[in-house]
């Protein structure tokens, strides 16, 4: 479809809200957007092209055709503006970036319920809680909680584990509530485990309430033991800081927001306030965007960024006026289950939030871009001495390790514009040379990488500028002639280390060595770049040693695979814990035939414990 008729179908939508669908000529969903009158917010596009942002005409020239679904309300229109972009990430959609890991808290439904940190919610029957910042935030969140109601901390299970062994020194120091001495009842567990709960919903205030009625009811009943009990615990959520740590600092009730632009960049700074006082800063960044844009990313960020965590704070106070604010605060407070509103404040506290909210953002912003420039410097020093034609913008590492030519494996790290590329990291299992053969290992690496790319594998995409071998002249030929093999054009030189293991040149396939001790930056880059790829080598080839070495007595029973392994040492905890269990225990996880195998098999030789996991 031309121009012309894109925009003669424009002008024939009717005045109703709803949301309309951009496609590309190959029928590809490219942006996705709402409306309070779908014929005036889509004739804008194909009006006045010099008024729309360089990024909005560049959209505007792919649309070959649009769709458009009608909606009760703007509200409406907006919640499925959310729900198709979330399913189908349009290019030009404005898309927090996911790479970023929030996980879960869990909380297991069992009679003794146990803690753990998922990557995201399951139906798996468990409760989740959060999500937080990064996964050690979550952990910290774990070990609070167990630190407050001395709850245990070891790899025990219950009741499977009560009173098998002595309890431990953390119990003799009274640090655990020693469920494995069998003094806890389920119940009383199960009630540390809510008031857990009520601590991950951000409930303290209603907890502690509930703490010191019960205590003072347990005085009452002259039942003085349990009132210190209560009186600890009351004592533990007093003393320490709580709302951030369990909560993951989501559950503040005034949220200050501001879209700042420095050069080419721009970045929404969110600072989280609880009472007045800061709790939490998020800061988000994007390339590209102009002023102009702003009103899209921050109404993308506030629907992306708050429909993550499921929640919202009591205010949002705002830079700018937001001209959808009163539509966008009814989606809060559907989120948040009670009212939230949105405000621009001109004065007062509020309005100081706000503009610290926005110096945050200004100093992330040139924070960065002299990190940048750092970067920069470096890779044109790098660029420099190796002679090459252009920056080392992608750089990727490759080393081999094995024990006495056993287990061989192969890692290969990425660096972008100096930067670990954490993502774009690749563990290799050697399946041909073997026997200790570093040259053909690394020839096989080197290969099986560079014809995954040329397959179009996105995952081995782009190619990188510089391949660094750990390695010297032998190595770094074998990758050369794999690369030129494939008619390709990548600058390759090998990491030559000193007597103390540390890089002390970089040699190339013909075994010129260029020195870098006098240049300290590249001295430190370089050996950073091969102690992480060492590291991530080694890491790998002890999880393969281990997997190989501990292979299960359970693997050798007809009719286990690894499926039922997993559910038999989830269940039992270890082999040992299968072979104390009873057929009728085994038989509720297995079928009782396979059950009965299991029975004979781990009871036929106590060389069986020697094998054990």
């Amino acid at each position: 479809m031309d121009f012309e008729a894109l925009k003669q179908k424009a002008h024939d939508l009717p005045k109703e809200p709803g949301v309309y669908i951009m496609k590309d000529a190959l029928g590809q969903i490219i942006y996705i957007g709402k409306a309070k009158v779908l014929k005036n917010r889509v004739s804008q596009y194909f009006s006045a092209l010099s008024s729309h942002t360089a990024k909005t005409r560049q959209m505007i020239s792919k649309i070959s055709d649009f769709e458009t679904i009608f909606a009760g309300s703007e509200f409406e229109a907006l919640l499925l503006e959310n729900t198709l972009i979330k399913k189908h990430k349009p290019k030009y959609n404005i898309l927090l970036k996911d790479d970023k890991g929030y996980p879960f808290v869990a909380i297991s439904r069992e009679e003794y319920p146990r803690f753990f940190i998922e990557p995201s919610v399951k139906d798996n029957g468990m409760d989740y809680y959060g999500p937080y910042g990064a996964r050690g935030s979550a952990k910290a969140a774990i070990d609070l909680l167990k630190q407050i109601f001395l709850l245990p901390t070891c790899s025990k299970v219950f009741p499977r584990d009560i009173k098998k062994d002595r309890p431990c020194l953390r119990y003799q120091m009274k640090k655990c509530c020693g469920v494995c001495t069998g003094r806890i009842s389920a119940a009383e567990y199960n009630e540390m485990i809510d008031q857990c709960r009520s601590l991950l919903k951000g409930n303290d205030k209603e907890l502690i309430k509930e703490l010191e009625a019960r205590m003072e009811q347990c005085a009452e009943n002259l039942e003085f033991e349990k009132a210190a009990v209560y009186r600890d615990r009351l004592n533990g959520l007093k003393k320490l800081e709580l709302r951030q740590t369990v909560t993951g600092g989501r559950m503040s009730d005034t949220d200050a927001l501001a879209f700042v632009t420095w050069g080419s960049r721009s970045c929404i700074s969110l600072l989280s306030f609880v009472g007045g006082s800061l709790t939490g800063k998020e800061v988000v960044f994007f390339d590209g965007l102009e002023q102009e844009d702003m009103k899209d990313a921050v109404e993308s960020f506030i629907k992306q960024y708050y429909g993550l965590f499921s929640t919202a704070p009591r205010e949002l106070c705002t830079r700018r006026e937001l001209e959808d604010s009163e539509v966008l605060g009814e989606y809060l407070t559907s989120l948040r289950g009670s009212k939230c509103v949105i405000t621009c404040p001109k004065r007062g506290e509020r309005l100081r939030m706000t503009e610290m909210a926005e110096n945050n953002g200004l100093l992330e912003l040139q924070t960065l871009e002299k990190r940048e420039q750092k970067s920069k410097k470096l890779l044109e020093l790098l660029k420099d001495a190796l002679s090459m034609d252009k920056l080392p913008e992608r750089i990727e590492a490759f080393d081999i390790s094995n024990t006495a030519g056993e287990f061989p494996v192969a890692s290969m790290t990425v660096f972008c514009e100096g930067k670990p590329k954490k993502g774009d990291y690749k563990k290799f299992r050697i399946k041909e040379a073997v026997g200790g053969d570093d040259y053909g290992a690394m020839a096989e690496v080197i290969g099986r990488r560079l014809d995954r790319a040329l397959s179009e594998d996105k995952s081995f995409l782009p190619l990188p500028d510089l391949m660094l071998i750990d390695g010297g002249k032998g190595q770094t030929g074998i990758a050369l002639h794999e690369i030129q093999k494939r008619g390709l054009d990548i600058a390759v030189f090998g990491m030559v280390k000193d007597d103390r293991h540390r890089t002390r040149a970089l040699v190339s396939p013909d075994g010129r060595e260029i020195g870098i001790r006098a240049t300290p930056q590249l001295f430190s880059f370089i050996g950073r770049i091969q102690e992480e790829t060492h590291r991530f080598a080694i890491e790998y080839h002890r999880k393969s040693m281990s997997g190989t070495m501990k292979k299960s007595v359970l693997d050798e029973i007809e009719g286990i695979g690894p499926q039922r392994r997993k559910k038999l040492l989830s269940r039992f905890g270890s082999v040992k814990g299968i072979r104390a269990a009873s057929v009728d225990e085994i038989a509720e996880v297995v079928p009782m035939a396979v059950a009965e195998k299991i029975k004979i098999r781990l009871g036929d030789s106590d060389e069986n414990n020697k094998r054990q996991l």
